[in-house]
C-alpha cells in the first residue's frame, strides 16, 4: 500500500515567544514492513538551526531551534511510505518459546550474552513498577503458554476490559492511572499492554505512528486518534534448530511482534510506525522548551490517504 501522510502542528502563543527549542519525531520509520520513499519537514518562521539524529533506540529525531520572536509556529511533516503486511505479524510467527523460559533468559546470569531486548523490561518514566499489572497479566500469562500466545491473550482482554475514550486521559497520563481508571486512548492501552509484559519479565516497548481510519468498502472503521495512533511490541526469542537461541551478530535473539490493544489486532499495511521506545516520552511527535508565550493554543491536524503512483516533484 503507497500511502501520503501530512501531519501539521500549529502552535499560537500569547505573548511572544522569544526563543525556544524544539525536538520532533515526525519522520517514519524504514524496516521490514514499510519504506520511507520521501520526507519534508517545513518549519514557519524558518528556524536558525535544523539537525537530524538517530536516538539510542534506532528512530529519527530532528532538533531545530529559533532565536527571533514570533507568536505562531507551523511544522508540516509530509511523507510517503509504502508499507507490507508486517513479516512478523503474531498470527504467523513461530510457536514461541513458553514465556517463563523468556522471563529466565532475562534474568541476571553471570556471562550471560547481552540482549538489546533487556532495555525494554524496566520501568520507564509513563510505565512504572506495580503488582497491579502483574495481577491484570497473570490469567493470560498461564504455565508453559508460548509467549506470542499469551501476549495475544493479554491484546484481548486489554481491548475487552477497557473502555476508549477520548475524554478520560491526558497526554501525561501514566499506565497505572489509565488501568485504575478502565478506560483511556490508543496511548493508555499501549502503555498498559507495555506494563502487564515488562511485570512478568517480558520485554515490550511501546510504538507510535498512525493507521488509516478510513475504510475500504464493507470494512469496519478503526478506532484511534486523527492525529496519531500507539500500539505495543512485544520480544519473542527464536530457537535454534539445535535447541538454544538463535544468536546472530548484533542482532537480538528473536523478533518483535505488534499487537494493537485498542483495535484488537495485528497492525498491518494500513498503519505506518513512526518511532519506538521505552513509552510515550521517548517517542513524543514534538516537544521543546520555550522562552516567553506563557499561554498557548496547539492545533495539530493528520491525514493519511491511499495514493496509486508517487506524485512527481516539483
Amino acid at each position: 500500500m503507497l500511502l501520503h501522510l501530512v501531519h501539521e502542528t500549529r502552535y499560537a502563543y500569547s505573548p511572544t515567544v522569544e526563543s525556544a527549542h524544539h525536538m520532533l519525531h515526525l519522520k517514519p520509520a524504514s524496516h521490514a514492513g514499510q519504506q520511507l520513499l520521501r520526507h519534508q519537514v517545513t518549519i514557519n518562521p524558518q528556524p536558525a538551526r535544523l539537525q537530524e539524529r538517530t536516538d539510542v533506540y534506532g528512530n529519527t529525531r530532528s532538533y531545530f531551534s529559533l532565536h527571533t520572536p514570533h507568536d505562531r509556529l507551523t511544522v508540516v511533516a509530509d511523507s510517503i511510505v509504502s508499507t507490507l503486511a508486517l513479516a512478523a505479524a503474531p498470527e504467523d510467527a513461530p510457536a514461541g518459546l513458553p514465556w517463563e523460559q523468556v522471563r529466565e533468559q532475562f534474568r541476571y546470569h553471570a556471562g550471560a550474552a547481552y540482549d538489546s531486548a533487556c532495555e525494554f523490561i524496566f520501568a520507564s518514566p509513563y510505565i512504572p513498577r506495580d503488582e497491579a499489572f502483574a495481577e491484570f497479566a497473570r490469567p493470560s500469562f498461564t504455565p508453559g503458554r508460548p509467549l506470542p500466545e499469551a501476549a495475544q491473550d493479554l491484546m484481548e482482554r486489554i481491548h475487552s476490559g477497557m473502555v476508549y475514550d477520548s475524554e478520560s486521559t491526558e497526554v501525561g497520563t501514566q499506565a497505572l492511572e489509565a488501568l485504575q481508571l478502565g478506560k483511556g486512548v490508543c496511548q493508555d492501552f499501549a502503555h498498559i499492554m507495555v506494563a502487564c509484559c515488562r511485570a512478568m519479565g517480558v520485554p515490550a516497548r511501546y510504538v507510535s505512528g498512525y493507521l488509516l481510519t478510513t475504510p475500504a468498502p464493507g470494512q469496519p472503521r478503526l478506532i484511534g486518534s486523527d492525529a496519531s495512533h500507539a500500539w505495543a511490541s512485544v520480544y519473542c526469542p527464536v530457537e535454534s534448530e539445535a535447541g538454544g537461541l538463535a544468536l546472530a551478530e548484533d542482532q537480538s535473539p528473536g523478533v518483535w511482534l505488534d499487537f494493537d490493544p485498542t483495535n484488537n489486532r495485528a497492525p498491518g499495511e494500513d498503519y505506518v510506525t513512526l518511532a519506538t521506545g521505552r513509552d510515550f516520552l521517548d517517542v513524543s511527535p514534538m516537544r521543546g522548551v520555550i522562552r516567553g508565550g506563557a499561554r498557548h493554543v496547539l492545533d495539530v491536524a493528520v491525514t493519511m490517504t491511499p495514493i496509486d503512483k508517487l506524485p512527481e516533484l516539483n
